[in-house]
């Protein structure tokens, strides 16, 4: 017999499929990817917008209230203690105005407060000028000064001559009488203020007599008040009644 060989059949590998992504797939694909870096760009970009705005914001916000010369917190700007040596200084003066002709101390102290910076501004250390006071052009007693007026909704740039005092208690006085007397033309040009019967009410009378060209004049006066306890300076008022019950 003959024996037959055997032959071993070699295994067949089998053939890997390769799948060819269908043009509708990678359409998604790519879209997806630049889906991703779209909005990862974007996002940088709004952050970006968003902070050049906001420093924008703040950038007008400041140079409106260096403008309009808004009053500040002693806790956040200037020196508090020199603050507190002006207040110190004109209270008790303010008093005795307040006790010769009825405006409250709280008022004419704000304003005094408000309209020198505290007795720091060049009108005011120089010419003893709290309250911004102008005067005749050909008024010896004057000096002419640039200062900012609210004038058409918008704060400009003019020069003005203002009334030079011979100390901050002179110019206390002359504020008092001017409120008091009133103007030239009109006695009555501050009723409203001699008729308020609260720090708040003769505040609001400056405004409406048009002390000021600032439309938030009398709300930085209150403001003023309250932020620095002004109302403890006031003196009682004396009423008719009052003088009546006492000298019963």
């Amino acid at each position: 017999m003959v024996a037959k060989k055997i032959t071993k059949k070699k295994p067949v590998r089998k053939k890997k499929t390769v799948r060819r992504r269908t043009p509708k797939k990678n359409k998604v694909k790519n879209f997806q990817q630049f889906k991703k870096v779209f909005f990862e760009k974007l996002g940088v970009i709004s952050f970006a917008i968003i902070v050049i705005l906001l420093l924008g914001f703040l950038f007008i916000y400041q140079l409106q209230r260096t403008e309009r010369n808004d009053y500040e917190s002693p806790a956040v700007s200037g020196d508090y203690e020199v603050r507190r040596k002006f207040v110190d200084t004109i209270a008790p003066v303010a008093q005795r105005l307040q006790r010769q002709y009825g405006i409250f101390a709280s008022v004419s102290m704000s304003q005094a407060m408000l309209e020198s910076e505290f007795g720091q501004s060049l009108l005011s250390d120089k010419y003893y000028n709290l309250f911004g006071v102008k005067t005749d052009e050909h008024d010896p007693d004057g000096v002419d000064l640039m200062t900012s007026e609210y004038v058409d909704n918008k704060w400009i740039e003019v020069k003005q001559r203002f009334k030079v005092y011979q100390s901050w208690g002179a110019s206390m006085e002359a504020h008092a009488l001017l409120l008091v007397n009133g103007t030239s033309w009109d006695k009555d040009f501050y009723a409203a203020v001699k008729n308020g019967t609260t720090p708040e009410a003769q505040a609001k009378g400056l405004q409406s007599a048009g002390y000021a060209t600032d439309p938030g004049y009398a709300q930085k006066l209150i403001d003023m008040m309250e932020e620095w306890n002004l109302k403890q300076y006031d003196q009682p008022v004396v009423t008719e009644e009052s003088e009546t019950s006492s000298q019963q």
